[in-house]
């Protein structure tokens, strides 16, 4: 019998943040493993059909991941995410923007704070992943969702799925 998983995705205009929270069919280092391993990343990242190709990544606070999300016209949308605070198999935060292909973050588009939070369910070996973006004003929220955020982040963690199913 196939256990239905969490998925609840709410926005919250008062603070400038969407919330999600999602559990995933896999152990918490397998899951911890998806969102902080570059080769992993570029198999789910990105909503299909777009592909992530990470450039570099230094996981650990005062690192950056910089990636591209190639569309099949092979446009590339580059961009970063500088880490803030890591506690190993429990949470990270880091602050994600576009940007060029040297990381040079680009003005015209807002931050995102993300903030995810891990935690295993050891009864039937999923993992929750709470996840907190945050914006600095209700503007750039609402950009962000205009351009289709919830959609593509949905697709997005679909991927995350798939991984864990052919694992």
């Amino acid at each position: 019998m196939e256990t239905k998983l969490t998925f609840d995705f709410t926005i919250n205009k008062e603070n400038n943040t969407v919330n999600v929270k999602r559990a995933f069919n896999a152990n918490l280092q397998n899951t911890w493993d998806a969102w902080t391993k570059p080769e992993i990343l570029d198999l789910w990242w990105a909503p299909k059909p777009y592909q992530t190709i990470t450039k570099s990544m230094d996981f650990r606070e005062g690192g950056t991941w910089l990636y591209a999300m190639k569309s099949p016209e092979n446009e590339y949308h580059w961009c970063k995410n500088d880490y803030l605070k890591i506690i190993t198999l429990h949470s990270f935060t880091g602050l994600d923007a576009f940007c060029d292909e040297e990381g040079k973050v680009s003005n015209e588009m807002p931050r995102t704070q993300w903030t995810n939070t891990f935690i295993e369910n050891t009864d039937n070996n999923t993992t929750m992943v709470s996840i907190v973006a945050q914006y600095e004003s209700l503007e750039d929220l609402e950009k962000i969702i205009a351009l289709g955020f919830q959609e593509g982040f949905s697709m997005a963690l679909s991927n995350l799925d798939d991984y864990f199913e052919n694992k």
